[in-house]
């Protein structure tokens, strides 16, 4: 189609977002490197590059870089084509929207109809070439998103050991943090959070269960947009839990987050939690690109979520100084209710789903007669017949207490959903409510962990949980470095809050421009 009123809006709106300046000896000269979407458009428009040649500089960086960050899993063979194909409709005057020739990786539990299999990064799954989209691809294919590749990730989005190594895939190996590959990059869409940082990609997508999106933004210092559940379609995506499972959209600015997830919203007969979407059908996302968009908010800290490094509460404390400077009212030292077992029911619905959603999934695959497993029980027994490639540093211990749970119906599973769905969302409602508030925040998480493969993760600190549990919106934003190493602030609300979150952060980020680019 042809450009529209709200096309030119988003460009325009994209344009105006002012770049981030490299960090001493972070520079490169590859037209790529740091471009926003908008920088991506104006080159395409001016005619200073084409898609196609926009597309083959970043296959060029990630034949460059991925061998020591290890992001990316495969590069679409087909992706100079599909550029090539959009530089021809731009010429004969058809330009989609801003997503017009913009590249576009997604993690590898994510399907797409090109010549790339869709591994959930096990060995089982090497050959799961599903020649179809994921309902929000086939959006983002319609918007005009070329399909870069797949990216690595935690094996089967982080949900087969207790003592896992994030980042890490029998396909794909251990995905490393841009800015000190002995560092982890988090995870379990850790693939999507390095591309993001390194510029291997425009933008890129992953999938969060809980803090599968946040975690790797904090991580590698980017934007992620984890949405409510129920505004992108799950539909073509590896799941976990059907109640807590989202995309989420990663990029080196808010305003490029939001214009991604702006192309993904949409309703899909097959997922019906997406009849949220309908509710979204007539929001300009792009209209919250407020620079003055602190002015009149009210922003509670949530401080029980804090107080696990002195460095990230630092770093804490300066953010709610920068919010009020931009006009927010502030109202700290607020705590969440800590419930007895909350933890344990959590699991237990996380447990419960997977073995019925992950069932459900391979079982309706176009090709399952093809695969060596397709069911959960079969998985554990070809981990364990494969064990030297799929668990040489830990095991399959989630894999066999999913597989231990009965079905949906249980009367454990459905205490445990009442328990944890509505706990945290009675619980981010009440601050929100008895403090009319506008939006709560806290530090994402401390800064990268060394990666230990023998000893798995070192986490120290996460404010995820509440808004993945209750399927609740979460922005996050870079707020500074700890020794160099990014850390990011979290904001999040009650459902359908993503406009007024995006206000919020987009100033906030405008104000600040703490992003630190890795040198690489």
């Amino acid at each position: 189609m042809s450009w529209t009123l709200r096309t030119c809006v988003t460009l325009i709106l994209s344009l105006l977002v002012i770049s981030f300046a490299p960090a001493a000896g972070a520079g490169d000269d590859s037209p790529v490197f740091e471009a926003t979407i908008g920088d991506l458009q104006a080159m395409m428009e001016t005619g200073e590059m084409s898609a196609e040649a926009i597309t083959k500089a970043y296959l060029d960086r990630i034949e460059r870089l991925n061998p020591e960050l290890n992001a990316v899993i495969v590069t679409n063979p087909d992706a100079v084509a599909q550029a090539r194909a959009l530089d021809t409709e731009r010429r004969e005057g058809t330009v989609r929207g801003s997503l017009h020739g913009i590249p576009v990786l997604l993690k590898d539990n994510i399907e797409s109809r090109d010549r790339m299999a869709t591994t959930a990064g096990s060995l089982a799954l090497a050959e799961n070439f599903t020649e179809r989209d994921a309902f929000f691809v086939g959006l983002l294919r319609e918007a005009g998103a070329v399909i870069l590749g797949k990216t690595n990730l935690s094996e089967w989005a982080n949900f087969r050991s207790e003592r896992s190594s994030s980042g890490w895939s029998g396909v794909g190996g251990q995905t490393n943090n841009p800015y000190d590959p002995t560092r982890n990059p988090c995870g379990s869409s850790s693939g999507s959070g390095v591309a993001a940082s390194a510029s291997l990609a425009a933008v890129t997508v992953g999938t969060e269960t809980n803090g599968s999106v946040v975690c790797p933004s904090t991580a590698n210092g980017v934007v992620v947009i984890k949405p409510t559940v129920g505004l992108v379609s799950r539909t073509g995506i590896v799941p976990i839990s059907h109640t807590q499972d989202t995309a989420g959209t990663m990029a080196r600015s808010v305003a490029d987050a939001v214009i991604l997830l702006s192309a993904m919203i949409g309703w899909d007969k097959a997922d019906p939690v997406t009849e949220m979407a309908g509710v979204a059908a007539g929001w300009v996302l792009e209209d919250h690109l407020r620079n003055d968009g602190l002015e009149g908010k009210w922003i509670g800290v949530v401080r029980s979520l804090a107080g696990f490094h002195t460095e990230v509460d630092r770093l804490l404390d300066a953010a709610i100084a920068d919010l009020e400077a931009g006009g927010a009212t502030i109202v700290d030292d607020l705590e969440f209710e800590r419930v007895e077992d909350l933890g344990k029911a959590a699991y237990d619905v996380l447990l419960y789903e997977f073995k019925h959603d992950l069932n459900t999934y391979l079982a309706g695959l176009p090709n399952s007669e093809s695969l060596p497993a397709t069911t959960l029980e079969e998985l554990i027994a070809f981990n364990e017949a494969a064990a030297d490639s799929e668990m040489p540093y830990f095991g399959q211990e989630i894999f066999v207490k999913s597989q231990a749970k009965g079905p949906l119906t249980d009367e454990d599973y459905t205490k445990a959903l009442e328990l944890v769905r509505n706990t945290s969302r009675q619980t981010i409602d009440k601050l929100l409510q008895e403090h009319d508030l506008d939006a709560l925040i806290a530090p994402t998480g401390g800064p990268a962990w060394k990666t230990d493969l023998v000893n798995g993760d070192h986490f120290i600190g996460s404010s995820s949980s509440y808004p993945a549990r209750g399927g609740y919106p979460n922005i996050t934003v870079p707020m500074g470095a700890v020794h160099g190493l990014p850390v990011g602030l979290s904001f999040f609300a009650s459902a359908l809050a993503e406009s007024t979150l995006i206000e919020i952060t987009y100033a906030y980020e405008q104000a600040t421009k703490h992003r630190i680019v890795p040198n690489l």
